[in-house]
């Protein structure tokens, strides 16, 4: 039964679809039926007047039976209407719309489609105004199923475009930005014609957006949408001259945001824009710049913050002092940190105190805290080897040349436990050889070598006494 009725269904159309190419632009004037269909066109237009397609397919069945009944019957009789209104063509679509939204036959909606698309033939063919229904036909075949995303659909919307120019309506800018990102995704179209498509569409835009008062907006929205539909091939199909007309009003709006700077800056270059081009020096010197603000408004936040990293950084710029304190402030501040962390900043502290500061004494107490927080990091021990040495300068000479042997020691222990000092133990150890304690002077105070003798001065330490060869 099912593949009866939609053989009847067929038939019946395809009867209406032969009459009305016999006659398509047939009207009503001046033939014994013009009662007949005139009284059946007021009839549907009682109807449909005013109405869209959403509400005709609301109406209730016997009341869209009707009207559709007497559309029929007034476009058989009279394709045309009087000659000066394309109503039963316009309403017929509308019609068959609605009736295409409420049935599930895919048969059926096939069927309907394509009556859809003739009497958007017929009209152009009876009443002109062929950019706009092509237009409209195009629109329409896209959002069928049995049409979308096909050449013919692409085809009218095409003709739609180059006929229509700047009258085209914005209803197909969407559209096409998403079937012309389709083809050539596909390879159904190449890369020049995208692009001049594309760009007809975007002039359309533009023109409306300044010229049309009344739907300048909706030429804007369709157009916003259109650009995010194609946005996926947009590197592909165009060039710097595309990106930088696109871009450059982004640019210029907000040269001061680094973000959107960089944004155009990069995508310019990704794009093929020479970067030797004046804009483009401009711009990356703009961003530079700004990174640069960024990044010392940043820098400034980070060491206010955190006194660890102000202290290393003020020591770079020879701060000393100021080092000094922003160093005792992390010591003391409740930032994590473990012990080889700590161990890092004495050892920073020492060094200041010994090196800049000319206080060997504080710089020994922070050394030795460095080395007794971590194992297997030899330089702290050179540091303490340094300290003594210089400790020793303000000492007698005999006091001085045991600082050195405390000194040497803390080298070669340096050393032993870490290779990677090795060559700078190796370095102190061979400019104090020549210091080391005279084997006579040891006689002069009964003191043999191998002796472990206390070592004043401030050094604490006892050392084993070896003489110089």
């Amino acid at each position: 039964m099912k593949e009866l009725r939609i053989s009847l269904i067929a038939l019946s159309l395809s009867v209406l679809f032969a009459t009305a190419a016999g006659a398509q632009c047939e009207t009503w004037n001046g033939k014994p039926f013009e009662e007949e269909a005139t009284n059946a066109h007021v009839l549907y237009r009682g109807v449909v007047k005013g109405k869209t397609v959403a509400d005709l397919e609301a109406l209730p069945e016997e009341e869209f039976k009707i009207a559709y009944e007497n559309w029929e019957k007034a476009y058989k009789l009279a394709p045309a209407a009087d000659g000066q209104r394309p109503s039963h063509f316009s309403d017929g679509i509308d019609l068959l719309k609605a009736k295409y939204k409420k049935t599930t036959d895919a048969e059926e909606k096939k069927a309907i489609a394509e009556r859809i698309l003739t009497l958007y033939d017929q009209q152009i063919e009876c009443y002109e105004n062929e950019a706009f229904l092509l237009g409209r036909k195009g629109f329409d075949m896209f959002y069928m199923p049995e049409y979308g995303f096909r050449q013919s659909t692409y085809d009218v919307m095409k003709a739609a475009v180059e006929k229509g120019g700047n009258d085209a309506e914005y209803i197909l800018l969407e559209p096409m930005g998403q079937i012309l990102a389709y083809f050539f995704k596909s390879g159904k179209i190449e890369q020049p014609e995208a692009q001049e498509m594309y760009s007809k569409l975007e002039a359309i835009a533009e023109y409306n957006q300044e010229n049309n008062d009344t739907y300048g907006e909706y030429y804007e929205a369709s157009k916003a949408r259109m650009d995010n539909a194609f946005k996926e091939v947009e590197d592909q199909v165009f060039d710097c001259g595309y990106f930088k007309k696109k871009l450059m009003p982004q640019y210029e709006e907000n040269p001061t945001d680094l973000e959107v700077v960089k944004y155009v800056y990069v995508k310019l270059r990704q794009q093929g824009c020479d970067s030797t081009e004046t804009f483009m020096q401009e711009m990356k010197s703009n961003y530079e710049q700004l990174a640069k603000a960024v990044n010392d408004s940043l820098e400034t936040a980070r060491r206010e913050r955190n006194a660890c990293y102000d202290a290393t950084q003020l020591q770079k710029e020879g701060k000393y002092d100021e080092a000094l304190a922003r160093y005792e402030e992390c010591l003391n501040s409740d930032q994590e940190m473990d012990d080889e962390g700590r161990a890092q900043i004495y050892y920073s502290i020492a060094s200041i105190k010994l090196y800049r500061k000319n206080n060997a004494g504080g710089a020994l107490s922070a050394a030795r805290k460095a080395a007794s927080l971590t194992d297997g990091w030899g330089r702290p021990y050179l540091l303490i080897g340094d300290c003594y040495a210089k400790l020793g300068r303000n000492c007698d000479d005999w006091t001085s040349r045991l600082a050195i042997l405390a000194a040497m020691e803390k080298y070669r222990y340096a050393k032993s436990v870490d290779g990677e000092v090795a060559d700078d133990a190796d370095k102190r150890l061979s400019q104090y050889y020549g210091a080391m304690p005279e084997k006579q002077e040891g006689f002069m105070r009964n003191v043999s070598e191998g002796q472990q003798v206390s070592v004043g001065c401030g050094i604490g330490e006892t050392v084993t006494v070896r003489f110089k060869d």
